[in-house]
């Protein structure tokens, strides 16, 4: 039957001229790319048929944990049904108008997602695949969370209003959030559905390489492996870390009930000893008054207690406990808003091991010679070989990464610090 048939796989004679964003760490051969379609059908496309249910907005940190995303898959898929259930009782009144449940083609490629409908062919949506940041089959549904801007639910005023009130945790609301939109299917081939996807990543990251001139057959996981045994771990922090003048206690006298007067960002994962860095001083608060703090110092203890380790709302949580207190002694270690980064890349075949996204270091690999060289997730590229890369569109960074060799030497700077320096953002300051 018709129905029947849209359940098999369709090739389709469609290609797309291929961009990637990841300049990832590993290679692998299109036989060892796991994953239930053969890789040169995912290039030029396949079609699964499934039924589109309908799509919902969630709000979400940058980077949630596995479990989080599941919980959000789940979430997405409630409301998806509560809305279908809605629109079934308008249904019955004369002018009640709501979306029914559409059948479509779902076409995958390695460069994007389409949903098509399933009788006029007309698209419905067309999804990047760079723009795809989990897949979830849960039994017979499949869930796409796509990446959107970045939000903030609430007023920087009324978080300022509420920093007296809050001094132990940090409610959702207050923490930098990301709209995701989740799209929700039904299909019996789900499973099926979520694999492809993931595999369509693998293939179009070989593609990639192909299309760079790079066989991917010829560099195995123990040539890269010799490599980085050869390479010694640099990184600024070591230099600073291993000096002790730049490591002091620092007082800081206020009155009670006056705030610090500071804005804290994440060090950045990758970071030899990962925690906060003051990204901004209030002007005239008594941070910036004592004049024993700088932007970019990372702070070790406040009153004894460690911050190494420890997430960036619980540090802010920390500091604004403070509010009570007339003296304050923090640890900090001198470091300059700018890290500086050198990573050692004698042949194109050895991949970076890094991905970024508009000028941001997006993922790293561990143990990789990105992650040697002192890149850090989080940070915004400013300069590469000593060329400015602020204003650079995506694509030309990726092209100047992808032909670098040698020493690349790079500066970078946590992303949230760089949008508060140009003013993209209102400082929060706590």
């Amino acid at each position: 039957t018709k129905k029947n048939e849209k359940h098999c796989w369709r090739k389709v004679i469609l290609r797309h001229h291929f961009c990637i964003i990841c300049i990832c760490a590993f290679v692998y051969s299109f036989s060892a790319v796991p994953g239930p379609c053969d890789p040169e059908d995912l290039i030029d496309g396949i079609i699964f048929a499934a039924s589109y249910l309908g799509s919902t907005h969630l709000l979400s940190e940058r980077t949630p944990t596995k479990s989080a995303r599941m919980q959000q898959a789940q979430e997405a898929m409630s409301r998806v049904r509560a809305a279908q259930k809605q629109a079934k009782n308008r249904k019955k009144s004369p002018d009640g108008e709501a979306p029914s449940t559409v059948e479509v083609d779902l076409f995958m490629s390695t460069q994007r997602i389409k949903v098509l409908n399933a009788d006029t062919q007309e698209s419905i949506m067309d999804l990047p695949l760079r723009t795809i940041s989990y897949i979830a089959d849960i039994g017979n549904m499949v869930v796409l969370m796509a990446r959107g801007k970045m939000v903030r639910s609430r007023s920087a005023q009324d978080q300022l209003d509420r920093t007296a009130e809050h001094h132990t945790t940090m409610s959702h609301d207050d923490r930098r959030l990301y709209r995701m939109i989740c799209h929700v299917f039904e299909s019996e081939d789900a499973q099926l559905i979520a694999q492809s996807i993931g595999q369509s990543f693998s293939v179009a990251y070989q593609e990639f390489l192909r299309a760079n001139g790079i066989d991917p057959d010829d560099l195995s996981q123990r040539e890269y492996s010799d490599l980085l045994n050869t390479q010694d771990m640099y990184n600024d922090d070591l230099i600073h870390f291993s000096k002790s003048e730049n490591c002091r206690d620092v007082y800081i006298e206020k009155q009670k009930g006056e705030i610090l007067g500071v804005v804290i960002v994440e060090s950045g994962w990758g970071s030899i000893l990962p925690t906060v860095i003051i990204a901004s001083m209030m002007h005239a608060g008594p941070a910036e008054k004592s004049g024993r703090l700088n932007i970019g110092d990372q702070i070790m203890t406040i009153n004894g207690t460690s911050l190494v380790g420890l997430p960036l709302n619980t540090c802010q949580s920390i500091i604004k406990g403070l509010k009570s207190q007339s003296r304050i002694k923090m640890n900090i270690v001198r470091c300059p808003p700018v890290t500086m980064v050198l990573i050692r890349r004698p042949d194109l075949r050895y991949q970076l091991g890094f991905s970024v996204q508009n000028g941001i270091i997006c993922s790293l690999m561990r143990g990789g010679i990105a992650e040697r060289g002192g890149v850090r997730v989080g940070h915004r590229i400013i300069e590469i070989n000593s060329q400015s890369v602020v204003a650079t569109p995506h694509e030309k960074i990726v092209q100047i990464l992808s032909n670098a060799m040698g020493e690349i030497h790079m500066k970078t700077m946590p992303a949230a610090m760089y949008r508060l320096l140009t003013a993209q953002e209102q400082p929060v300051y706590i």
